[in-house]
C-alpha cells in the first residue's frame, strides 16, 4: 500500500539529488532498498564523500562522527541535510515532521520514540541523532514487531543494543521480534565483550578464543547477572519457552534440559560449553562425537571397521553420482550396501545432483528427480519405507525456498505419489530449508547442514524439529586400508537407515516391453504430463496422451531393436519422440504444408519453406542428414550418405521423416549417437558440443540430460524442456526397468 509521506520523501530525495548521487528512485510510497539506499548516498554528498555509495560503511560512519558526532536542532548543518533525515523518519513509519527542513518539535519527539524502540535510549537519551542512530536509521530493519515478532526475542534485542552499541564493531540490530544472522552475530559480539575482548579483537565469530573463554563460564541453577541474560537471550533467540532474565531459575532449568535432550546433548539442565555452543552456532560443539556420518568414499570392510571404531553406525551414501568422471565412489558402489549390513552398520540413502544454485530447483526437476531416486533405490536394493533424503546443497535465501525449493519438494512429492509412494520423503539442507520444506508437508524428516553455519537458512534459525540427522564437521577416521573422510553427524533417532537390502538389479540390456505393464505407464506418463500443463485429450496440440503413446508403444520392437544394437536406453528414444509428438500443432502443420509447397508446387497460399522439424519425432532434413552421415562414419549405420545442401536430399530426408514412424525413430537413435559424439559438423553451438563417453545403458544424469537436451538444440528453451523430460525419462525407464528384470 502506497505512503504519500514515503512519496514525499522519494519526491524530495529525486528532485534535490537525483543527478548529484547517480540514481533515482521511483515515487510509489513504499519504502524499499533502493529509497534507503538514495537517501544514503544523499547523506554521503552532504558530508563531501566523492566516492558514493549504497553503503552506509565505515567511511560514512567516520566522516559522519567526526563531522557530526551529534545532530540536533542546533547542530543539523542545512536545511537539505536535515530533509534527509526527516524523509529517512518517514520511510522508517516515523514522524519526519512535514521534511521541512528543520528538527522540529515533531522530528525530535519522532527520534526519542526512535531509540527507544531501538533500547538506545538510555545510551543516548534525549532527542539528539547519534551516528549509529543514523546508520539504523538509513536501512530496512524494524525496531518494533512485525509479522508475528516475539515481544521477548525484541527484549533481548534491545537490551544487546542498549549494552553494546557504544562498541566499536557493534551496531544497531533490529528490534523486530525475530532471530536473523545480523541479530546471531551481535550475541556473539556481546560474549566476546564480556569476555574482555577489546575493540577490534572481538568479530563475532565462534573461534577458538571465544569457545576457550565460553568454557570458563557454566551458568547453572542460581547463577545471576550479565552471563545469565545473554544465556537466556540465547535460549529465546533459539525459540526456547523462557523468559529473559539475569537469574537462572527453575523454570531456565527445566527449558534447558527439554534443549539438550532435543539437541542431542546430556539432560543436565546447566549452560555449559555444549549448551552454550548449540545455542550460538549451527553445529555446536564439533568435538562430538556422532553416531552418523555421510560421505562420499565407499565403504569397504576395511573402513567399515574404522567407522564401527569411531562410533558410528548409521551411514550416508548417495544413490548416484550426477558426473561420470568427478569423485568416482560418490554413488553407492556395487556390493556396498551388503559390506555395509554385514558389518553391522545401516545406511540411509540420499539423492542430490548438482543443483548448486536456485535456479536447479524447480517443479519439474523436483519430478525428475523423485522419479530418478526411486529407480535408483530400486536398482541398489532398498526396501520399501526407506526414506530418502533429497539435497538442497546452497545457501538458499528465504525467497529461493518460496520460488523454488517449496516447488521442487512439490514435484518430488508428486512423483513418488506416482510411484506408489516406495519411500519415504526426507530432506538435506540448511535449517530454513528443512522447517520450510517439512512445514509444507513435503518431507517427514531432516538431515540438516549445520556444518555450513554461514548458510543464511542456518544463521539465527532453530533446529528443525523433525531432525533426524545434524551434520556437524569433516573429519577422518581410521588409519592405512581403513582410512575415510566423512562428515560427522548428530542422530536423533528418527531416522534409522537399512541394514537388509533386497538383491540389487544389475545392469541388462532392454528388452520387449510386457503388455501388463502398458496400462500403468500410460497411466503414469498421462499423470505427469497433466501435472506440467498437458491434458490428456491434447488441448491446443494435434495429437492426445493416448494417441502419442499408442505411436511410441506400437513401435516398441523397432525401438527394442534399436535399443540393444546401439547401447542405448529405450527410454531416450521414446522419451525424444513421445515429447515431440504430444508439441505437434496447428502451426506445425502449416509449416509441413510450406516445405511440401517448396519442393513440389503444390499447394500454394503460403510462404514456400526449404525445411522444418517434421514427422512424430519433429526432425528437419538438414538434422536427419547430419545425424546419419556422422552415424555412417563412424560405423554405427550402413547407407549412403546425403548432402544437406542439396534440395532433393533435403527433400528426401524430409518425406522420410514425415511419413514412416519407424524410420523418424531410427532416426531419433542417430541423432542421441550424434548428440553424444558432440555434434561435429553442427551449428547449435558453433563448433559442436563437448564430447559425452561412448553411449552406454549406464549413463550418468547429467549425460541423460545433455543427450535430451542436444536433441532440441542449445539455450534456454532446450535446457528447460530437458528438465521436464528427464522426469518422462525416468518414467519409462521405470517400467522398462521392471520388464528386462523379470
Amino acid at each position: 500500500m502506497a505512503d504519500e509521506l514515503v512519496r514525499r520523501a522519494q519526491r524530495f530525495v529525486n528532485s534535490t539529488y537525483g543527478t548529484l548521487i547517480g540514481m533515482t528512485v521511483e515515487e510509489n510510497g513504499q519504502t524499499g532498498w533502493n529509497t534507503m539506499y538514495a537517501l544514503t548516498r544523499a547523506l554521503q554528498y552532504e558530508l563531501g564523500i566523492s566516492a558514493l555509495s549504497n553503503s552506509f560503511g565505515p567511511t560514512t560512519l567516520s566522516v559522519l562522527t567526526t563531522k557530526y558526532p551529534v545532530l540536533n536542532a542546533s547542530t543539523v548543518p542545512s536545511a537539505n541535510f536535515c530533509r534527509i533525515i526527516q524523509s529517512a523518519m518517514y520511510c522508517k513509519g516515523y514522524d519526519g515532521g512535514e521534511i521541512d527542513g528543520t528538527y522540529n518539535d515533531r522530528v525530535q519527539s519522532a527520534m526519542t520514540e526512535l531509540k527507544a524502540d531501538m533500547g538506545v535510549a538510555g545510551t543516548y537519551p534525549g532527542a539528539d541523532l547519534t551516528p549509529k542512530v543514523f546508520k539504523g536509521l538509513l536501512n530496512m530493519d524494524a525496531y518494533v514487531t512485525v509479522n508475528s515478532g516475539s515481544e521477548a526475542t525484541r527484549s533481548v534485542q534491545q537490551w544487546l543494543n542498549g549494552r553494546y552499541v557504544t562498541r566499536q564493531d557493534f551496531f544497531v540490530i533490529p528490534c523486530d521480534g525475530h532471530n536473523s544472522r545480523d541479530v546471531a552475530k551481535s550475541m556473539l559480539f556481546a560474549i566476546q565483550y564480556e569476555l574482555g575482548m577489546a575493540d577490534g579483537v572481538a568479530n563475532g565469530v565462534f573461534g577458538p578464543g571465544t569457545q576457550s573463554g565460553l568454557h570458563s563460564h557454566t551458568v547453572s541453577p542460581g547463577s545471576t547477572g550479565t552471563w545469565v541474560s545473554l544465556f537466556s537471550g540465547a535460549m529465546l533467540l533459539n525459540q526456547r519457552p523462557v523468559a529473559f532474565s539475569s537469574t537462572y531459575g527453575s523454570a531456565l532449568t527445566s527449558a534447558v534440559s527439554t534443549f539438550q535432550s532435543f539437541v542431542g546433548l546430556p539432560a543436565t539442565g546447566n549452560g555449559d560449553f555444549q549448551t552454550w555452543a548449540s545455542l550460538l552456532v549451527s553445529y555446536g560443539d564439533q568435538s562430538r562425537q556422532g553416531a552418523a556420518c555421510d560421505g562420499v568414499t565407499k565403504i569397504t570392510a576395511a573402513r567399515a571397521a574404522a567407522l564401527k571404531a569411531a562410533g558410528i553406525t548409521y551411514v550416508g551414501r548417495y544413490l548416484t553420482n550426477p558426473s561420470a568422471t568427478s569423485l568416482p565412489e560418490k554413488a553407492i558402489q556395487p556390493g556396498e550396501l551388503q559390506t555395509i549390513a554385514a558389518e553391522g552398520l545401516r545406511c540411509f540413502p540420499i539423492y542430490q545432483t548438482y543443483g548448486r544454485d536456485a535456479s536447479g530447483f524447480n517443479y519439474p526437476a523436483g519430478n525428475a528427480a523423485g522419479f530418478a531416486a526411486v529407480n535408483a533405490a530400486v536398482d541398489l536394493g532398498f526396501k520399501n519405507g526407506t526414506r530418502i533424503f533429497f539435497s538442497v546443497d546452497f545457501d538458499a535465501l528465504d525467497d529461493d525456498v518460496t520460488n523454488n525449493v517449496l516447488p521442487h519438494f512439490k514435484g518430488i512429492e508428486d512423483a513418488m505419489a506416482i510411484s506408489g509412494n516406495p519411500y519415504q520423503i526426507g530432506v538435506y539442507g540448511a535449517r530454513n530449508v528443512c522447517t520450510r520444506v517439512s512445514e509444507a508437508g513435503h518431507a517427514s524428516a531432516s538431515f540438516v547442514s549445520d556444518m555450513s553455519s554461514g548458510f543464511s537458512g542456518n544463521y539465527g534459525y532453530p533446529l528443525p524439529t523433525n531432525w533426524a540427522y545434524d551434520q556437524i564437521v569433516t573429519r577422518t577416521v581410521g588409519s592405512g586400508s581403513g582410512q575415510i573422510e566423512i562428515d560427522n553427524n548428530i542422530t536423533s533417532g528418527r531416522d534409522l537407515g537399512q541394514n537388509s537390502f533386497n538383491p540389487p538389479r544389475a545392469v541388462l540390456p532392454d528388452v520387449p516391453f510386457d503388455g501388463g505393464f502398458l496400462n500403468a505407464l500410460h497411466d503414469d506418463i498421462g499423470t505427469y504430463m497433466r501435472s506440467i500443463g498437458f491434458p490428456d485429450d491434447g488441448g491446443s496440440k494435434i495429437y492426445s496422451h493416448t494417441e502419442c503413446f499408442g505411436t511410441i508403444l506400437e513401435a516398441d520392437d523397432a525401438i527394442t531393436l534399436l535399443s540393444n544394437l546401439f547401447n542405448m536406453r529405450k527410454a531416450l528414444i521414446q522419451t525424444s519422440a513421445y515429447w515431440e509428438m504430444r508439441h505437434y500443432d496447428l502451426v506445425d502443420q502449416a509449416v509441413d504444408a510450406a516445405v511440401a509447397y517448396y519442393h513440389t508446387g503444390i499447394g500454394g497460399g503460403v510462404t514456400p519453406i526449404r525445411d522444418s522439424s517434421t514427422g512424430i519425432a519433429q526432425i528437419s532434413g538438414e538434422v536427419g542428414i547430419r545425424a546419419w552421415n556422422y552415424c555412417y562414419e563412424h560405423g554405427y549405420s550402413t547407407g549412403t550418405t546425403l548432402d544437406p545442401a542439396s534440395d532433393d536430399d533435403i527433400w528426401t530426408m524430409w518425406q522420410a521423416l514425415n511419413q514412416d514412424n519407424v524410420f523418424a525413430l531410427k532416426t531419433v537413435s542417430q541423432i542421441h549417437l550424434w548428440d553424444a559424439g558432440g555434434k561435429p559438423g553442427g551449428n547449435n553451438p558453433p563448433g559442436g558440443e563437448t564430447v559425452l563417453r561412448t553411449m552406454r545403458l549406464d549413463y550418468t544424469e547429467s549425460e541423460i540430460f545433455e543427450v535430451l537436451r542436444r536433441y532440441q538444440g542449445f539455450g534456454t528453451e532446450a535446457e528447460e524442456h530437458a528438465t521436464k523430460r528427464m522426469a518422462l525419462y525416468q518414467i519409462f525407464e521405470k517400467y522398462n526397468g521392471i520388464v528386462r528384470n523379470l
